[in-house]
């Protein structure tokens, strides 16, 4: 029953006291609970004479109700949200628009035919001289139940990293100080959910300081991210006019792998392609027939590493002729990147890395990776056979100036050069006789990359404000490693603010948050919303 009584978050009875006691007895203990108090915030550090007020309020709001943010953090995580599941979406889109009207804006979901819905919301602020766009996505990546410790839309705490040996942890009581290195785990608690938690928390910070916005903001929470946007383009052009304003920060991804705060000013573009090479038109035996028949699989695995050399370098002709390359206020930045790769490469237990460049400058190649091989079967299912097909899943990862069908074109191209004759669906016995090498080709349709100048006069205030949330120096990368459909705001400034903890699991299993990223987010809203107006001193 005690036990019981400690993990109710409401507490006891208001008003209960236990019967033993009397009148007097209660006035003693309320007067030395009264000098306790007055003592622990006579002791609290006063904040620091040039910290902002909105970096003080968020603070000091997130050390008393911190357990508060966590728990609205868990019951948006415990709504399952792949995007293909239309229902469990729409419960994600009302409890966002629920939670942003709380808060004071004009909020409304918005669902178009046939598409996921989004959330948009606007506050406008009397005065304001700058107008924020805010983006996120509340969808997440499907999920292999079997391959989580936990359901992945059960959050659960722990006291670490499990990596690390964290073990699960009770949620905290309201009064109980949050380690900033517990994680919690579940699918979206970075990626990404976090960033519109955070966002709540700021406004909520700044209300109950008494300190009102300096921006007007605009929020857009789209459903269908994990899936290819594929019905984005049509949401801005039904808003139109209605997303006018200065600067889109978008609030996905992870913080730099050195551990320090990151801002991002592009993504990389995607392409995709399937390849399957064809042998007999049926499993051979390969006692029978190895060494006659064709084996798709080995050559398949050849067509493959004819694609790349051994330091990881492309070799697929005119791969990277279209790359544009970058300008000095870039260059700058990555000069100022931390070195952070040796302890990476621990990190993962990789002994070497692919390419003579830095992390940092290798995302800014375009890329070729393998990420799915199959052909008959390993292990204990494995045949003595030789397949009848074999197949290649390749991702391409685009940087600025790639376009996706030119550079899936090259890879064609190359597979031509190789002996190969192309299709599009599969092969009859007839096609099959007339050509020794036959590879059918699935291309998965892609997105340009997009890359803002980081000389904007707004990112100064935006470097300035992620490093006094983080309390040292901000990462500045030309491009983020992963992929957005950001070219359909081309056009427009736009600038990633990542929160979420680097080793976070992004799409994998035992996706998780440390809770100290977090609290850096919260900051960083509240920094954000409390903006000087542009050019200020």
């Amino acid at each position: 029953m005690a036990e019981a009584q400690r993990s109710n978050p409401a507490g006891p009875i208001a008003g209960a006291r236990p019967a033993c006691w009397g009148h007097s007895r209660w006035r003693q203990l309320g007067g030395a609970i009264l000098l306790l108090l007055v003592g622990l915030l006579c002791a609290r550090p006063a904040p620091a004479a040039d910290e902002p007020p909105a970096l003080a309020a968020a603070r000091e709001y997130r050390s008393v109700h911190g357990s508060e943010i966590l728990r609205e953090l868990a019951e948006l995580v415990r709504l399952p949200n792949v995007a293909a599941d239309r229902p469990a979406i729409r419960r994600n889109a009302a409890f966002l628009e629920t939670a942003l009207t709380r808060r004071g804006l004009a909020a409304e979901v918005i669902e178009l035919a046939d598409a996921a819905p989004i959330v948009f919301a606007e506050l406008e602020t009397p005065g304001a001289q700058r107008t924020l766009l805010f983006y996120a996505h509340y969808d997440g990546q499907p999920v292999d139940p079997d391959q989580w410790r936990h359901g992945a839309w059960e959050p659960t705490l722990y006291s670490a990293a499990m990596e690390a040996g964290g073990r699960p942890f009770r949620w905290p009581s309201a009064e109980e100080e949050i380690d900033p290195d517990w994680r919690l785990y579940g699918r979206s608690t970075a990626d990404d959910k976090a960033p519109i938690i955070a966002l709540l928390a700021a406004l909520d910070a700044l209300a109950a300081a008494g300190l009102e916005a300096s921006v007007n903001l605009k929020v857009l929470l789209e459903g269908e991210e994990e899936a290819g946007s594929p019905h984005l383009a049509r949401y801005l052009d039904h808003l139109g006019e209605r997303l006018a304003g200065d600067l889109w920060l978008f609030c996905d991804g992870p913080v730099h792998q050195s551990g320090r705060p990151q801002l991002f000013f592009g993504v990389r573009g995607f392409s995709g392609l399937e390849i399957t090479v064809y042998g007999a038109n049926r499993s051979l035996h390969s006692g029978h027939y190895g060494n006659w028949a064709p084996n798709p699989s080995e050559r398949l695995v050849h067509l493959l590493a004819s694609m790349k050399d051994e330091a990881g370098r492309v070799t697929v002709e005119g791969f990277y002729d279209s790359v544009v390359p970058i300008g000095e206020a870039e260059r700058q930045a990555l000069d100022e990147v931390p070195e952070f790769e040796a302890t990476l490469r621990h990190a993962l237990g990789l002994a070497e890395s692919v390419g003579e460049e830095r992390y940092n400058e290798r995302l800014l190649l375009p890329s070729l990776n393998l990420r799915g091989l199959a052909g008959a079967t390993v292990g204990a299912t494995a045949r003595n056979v030789i397949p009848s097909q074999a197949t290649a899943s390749i991702d391409l990862r685009l940087v600025l100036g790639n376009d996706p069908d030119e550079l899936a074109q090259k890879v064609e191209d190359h597979i031509r050069r190789q002996g190969y004759t192309i299709v599009r669906e599969a092969p009859d016995d007839e096609t099959r006789r007339a050509h020794p090498r036959l590879a059918r080709v699935v291309r998965q349709g892609g997105y340009r990359a997009v890359r803002t100048a980081m000389d904007l006069p707004a990112v100064s205030d935006l470097v300035a404000a992620a490093t006094a949330a983080a309390g040292e120096p901000v990462v500045r990368v030309p491009t983020l490693g992963g992929s957005l459909p950001l070219y359909l705001f081309e056009g427009r400034p736009l600038i990633g603010v990542p929160i979420a903890n680097h080793d976070n699991n992004q799409h994998a299993p035992n996706e998780n948050l440390r809770l100290g990223n977090l609290w850096y987010g919260v900051d960083l809203m509240a920094l954000l919303l409390t903006l000087p107006p542009a050019g200020a001193e």
